[in-house]
């Protein structure tokens, strides 16, 4: 009598470390530099050094700018065993300039009104979003940070010695996420400076009408954790 023989059963985890694998390598595919992330465990991000205090997002490895990778054969190694976090080193491929959603999404409204105009595509790049209501705009990376923006509470820069969590890392509040990905821009970055430009014209048309944000404490620095 023939019987029945069930595959073997594969752990939630294991898919998602596939997952994660699949997508970090396909970052590193395109010249994006990747390190690997503290994995999420209920409510705190655990690296597995010993004493590690941090307990948000951050990287697993200890001297991670130096470790970071763009080789798809090395990243896929940090994949092996767990599942963890996708974090980008920013200053490298990209800059990215973070700000809060209603910034972002006047930004991506003046982008589609301005199809055909020749302005388009000097802005349009890939922008993603963490559940805490952050956007992150992938930027052609070594422009310096206008010192309207740089003064202004709203807008953080990421550039060398920084990094970001990627989708779809996952957050204690929810997934980051793309708002426009990659493969919408064919991997392309948009000009650092006219991205600035239309984030200035958003913080003069926007801002003034919404109280000052809280600051530091929801406001993460360049190299605070998520």
């Amino acid at each position: 009598m023939w019987r029945k023989v069930r595959p073997p059963s594969v752990r939630l985890d294991q898919l998602e470390r596939f997952r994660l694998r699949r997508i970090a390598v396909r970052y590193a595919s395109h010249g994006w530099t990747v390190t690997p992330g503290a994995c999420l465990a209920r409510h705190r991000f655990i690296c597995g050094r010993a004493g590690c205090p941090t307990t948000g997002c951050h990287p697993a490895l200890e001297h991670w700018e130096q470790q970071a990778s763009a080789d798809p054969a090395r990243v896929a190694t940090w994949w092996q065993l767990r599942p963890h976090s996708i974090l980008l080193a920013t200053g490298r491929a990209f800059d990215v300039l973070e700000v809060p959603a209603y910034l972002g999404r006047y930004a991506l409204e003046q982008v589609r009104s301005r199809v055909g105009r020749g302005v388009a595509e000097r802005v349009r790049g890939p922008v993603a979003a963490t559940p805490g209501g952050r956007w992150m705009l992938l930027v052609g990376p070594g422009e310096a940070l206008r010192p309207e923006l740089d003064q202004s509470l709203y807008v953080i820069q990421h550039g060398a010695g920084s990094w970001i969590p990627a989708p779809p890392t996952r957050l204690p509040e929810g997934t980051v996420r793309w708002v426009r990905s990659p493969e919408e821009t064919r991997w392309r970055l948009p000009d650092p400076y006219s991205v600035q430009e239309l984030l200035l014209e958003a913080l003069h048309a926007v801002t003034p009408t919404l109280p000052e944000p809280l600051f530091p404490a929801h406001l993460p620095s360049p190299r605070r954790s998520y």
